[in-house]
Formats: C-alpha cells, structure tokens, sequence
C-alpha cells in the first residue's frame, strides 16, 4: 500500500505537463481548454488524496494501542 503514497506526486507531474502545454499552445487558433481543465482536474486530484491519505494516517495512528 506504499505505492499509493508515489502515485499521488505522478497527478501532481501531470498537471505540471497540462499547463506547460496550455502555454505553449495559447496563441493557437483553437484554445487548449481541454490542457487547462485536465491541469485543474490533475492539481485538484493531488490535493484531494493527499488529504485524505493524512486523514487515514491519523486515524490509523490514533486508533493504535500504546504499549507503555
């Protein structure tokens, strides 16, 4: 299950990679809307299972019995 806590950073490329495309491609003729929303969407991802992961983080710690 460690695996989980890499995979969040590979959203977090993504998005970095979706808004350099959307610079790159502004002054096009179509607009790269679909590169924007992707990076709001990849950014949003990050952020929602890194949040959530610490909340599992302290409730697995709380819920750990001291052994003192």
């Amino acid at each position: 299950m460690n695996y989980l806590n890499f995979t969040k950073y590979i959203y977090l490329a993504v998005g970095f990679v979706m808004v350099y495309d959307s610079i790159v491609n502004w002054n096009n003729d179509p607009k790269p809307w679909l590169s924007v929303i992707l990076a709001g969407l990849a950014f949003f991802t990050f952020f929602f299972r890194s949040r959530f992961a610490k909340k599992f983080q302290d409730r697995k710690n709380q819920n750990k019995p001291n052994n003192t």
